[in-house]
């Protein structure tokens, strides 16, 4: 039985790994030796070189010493055993630090107490005993010269500590060379590491050559061979086991394609005769609102003929007749007179209501201003009955039909002024601002009886009241001939529910653009004598 050939993915593994083995050895190794190096670093750092440090300064404490007491056995004065009583207390330091420093090796520590008995030695055989003679005897010079034996006593004290210092510089000097060779090791671990990273990253380049890129790049070629329109061709891969895997998946599904296209193709032709009927349901559809709008204008207008005679005749009957017949006649009569009235005012509103966007001269260029003062100016005598206030100030130009866009202000108006509140002026205050997308917002609010917010958009709703008829008059068409204005114009109505008194109705409107004007450039003239 053949064994499975190995997976591009258990490759790379097996070769990280025995990279990832040979650094981590490498890491460990050079951790231990960084270790040791900066051990012997700090040895020789904080260790050997203040201790040879020290040791000069030992020798300065010796010599100074000596300077004090010769200058007290010149002056005989107390003063000048200052720095000899300092010397001894810096000497002392000196000793400890350099104990805490070097004690742990036995022969440094017993060079070291040494020089501590030299000092010790120099300082009861020959500076005590001058100190206790100048003081008992006076002052005389020759104390002061130097003899032979505290030349020998003074001499094997610097001894002692030349030869202390030495051995702290020779400790210092190996300590130093295992520095430098643990440093070799570590430089050396570094070139390995970077051998064994190159040497990787080529055998990975080598096996993704191998085994990725030749096979992907002969894969591709027999996909484009499918995708130029050879359906029939098998497809097939050399590799890992994993493209051999998705050529199979690529192959399976070049067969389902190729088994599906008649179907495909069969649905679009589906999809082209949907779009066609579609075309053709929405062309009926245009065809058909174009005949209901013309039929509810005809009708409309053509019913008013025959309504005129209906209440011309009931008017007759009320005025001939009013008062001779019964009660119950007169109420009868009356009910037919309101009825067609009523019927009148529904008639032409619905004519009017049809007739928008019907009938158009084009957008032009239409000052709000002008047309609110054309709108208010038709209600001056409710004005004037109710106390009303109409406040507008720098409204902007827009593109529209200036007839229709004063009966949407007549309609806004008129709805403040007749929803107002009892014993309250009414206040209508319209106002604007312009959009980030070239439209102007106009606003219209009124300090009436307003709308609940249930309401909002039912009162755009051709013939919907919100109140009996007795009680504010009207065929409930004004809003609904409003929102179809402002729609024809592109824009859309709506009413703010954030409002709490009265009614705010927002409406946007395209801005008007004065067109760019091109001045041609006007041609040269060159005169006959400039020609010549």
């Amino acid at each position: 039985m053949t064994p499975a050939p190995w997976s591009l993915w258990r490759r790379i593994i097996a070769l990280c790994a025995i990279v990832a083995g040979l650094l981590g050895l490498i890491a460990v190794s050079a951790t231990i030796t960084a270790a040791a190096n900066r051990t012997d670093t700090n040895q020789v750092m904080d260790r050997f070189t203040p201790a040879v440090v020290n040791a000069e300064r030992l020798y300065s404490q010796l010599l100074r010493q000596q300077s004090s007491v010769r200058t007290y056995a010149l002056t005989g004065k107390e003063s000048d055993l200052d720095g000899y009583r300092d010397s001894q207390a810096q000497e002392a330091q000196i000793l400890a630090e350099t104990q805490r420093l070097v004690g742990d090796d036995p022969a440094l520590a017993e060079a070291l107490r040494q020089v501590a008995a030299g000092t010790a030695a120099y300082r009861s055989q020959i500076t005590e005993p001058l100190i206790q003679q100048t003081r008992s005897s006076g002052v005389d010079p020759e104390l002061a010269a130097p003899t032979d034996s505290s030349r020998a006593v003074y001499t094997e004290a610097v001894n002692r500590i030349n030869r202390l210092s030495q051995q702290i510089i020779v400790r210092r000097d190996v300590v130093a060379s295992e520095v430098r060779q643990t440093g070799n090791v570590l430089i050396l671990l570094l070139v390995f590491a970077a051998v064994v990273v190159v040497v990787a990253g080529a055998m990975l380049a080598l096996l993704m050559r191998r085994l990725v890129t030749r096979p992907v790049t002969s894969l591709a070629a027999e996909v484009r061979r499918v995708a130029a329109g050879d359906y029939d061709h098998e497809i097939h891969s050399l590799g890992p086991p994993e493209l051999a895997d998705l050529a199979g998946d690529v192959d399976t599904m070049r067969r389902r394609i190729n088994a599906e296209l008649t179907d495909v193709q069969e649905a679009r032709r589906q999809v082209e005769e949907a779009n066609r009927m579609l075309e053709q349901q929405a062309a009926e559809l245009t065809r058909s609102n174009r005949d209901l709008e013309q039929f509810a204008y005809v009708a409309s207008h053509d019913l008013q003929e025959p309504l005129r005679k209906v209440a011309s005749f009931c008017q007759l009957l009320q005025r001939r007749y009013s008062g001779q017949l019964d009660d119950r006649a007169d109420q009868y009569i009356g009910f037919a007179v309101d009825g067609a009235q009523r019927m009148q005012r529904l008639i032409n509103d619905l004519l009017a209501f049809s007739r928008i966007g019907r009938l158009t001269n084009g957008f032009t260029e239409v000052d709000l201003n002008k047309v609110v003062l054309d709108a208010a100016a038709q209600f001056d005598a409710q004005r004037e009955a109710t106390g009303a206030e109409i406040i507008f100030t720098d409204l902007p130009a827009v593109r529209g039909e200036e007839p229709l866009l004063g009966a949407l202000f007549g309609n806004l108006i008129g709805n403040a002024i007749k929803f107002r509140r009892p014993d309250v002026p009414p206040r209508i205050v319209i106002d604007s601002h312009r959009t980030d997308t070239d439209e102007v917002e106009v606003t219209v609010e009124d300090n009436g009886i307003g709308i609940e917010p249930e309401f909002a958009d039912k009162v755009f709703v051709i013939f919907q009241r919100l109140h009996a008829k007795e009680t504010y008059p009207g065929t409930g068409i004004g809003l609904a001939i409003a929102k179809k204005i402002v729609e024809y114009h592109g824009g859309r109505i709506w009413i703010d529910p954030a409002q709490r008194e009265g009614t705010l109705f927002r409406f946007t409107l395209p801005i008007f653009t004065p067109p760019v004007v091109v001045t041609p450039p006007v041609p040269a003239v060159v005169s006959e004598e400039s020609a010549s």
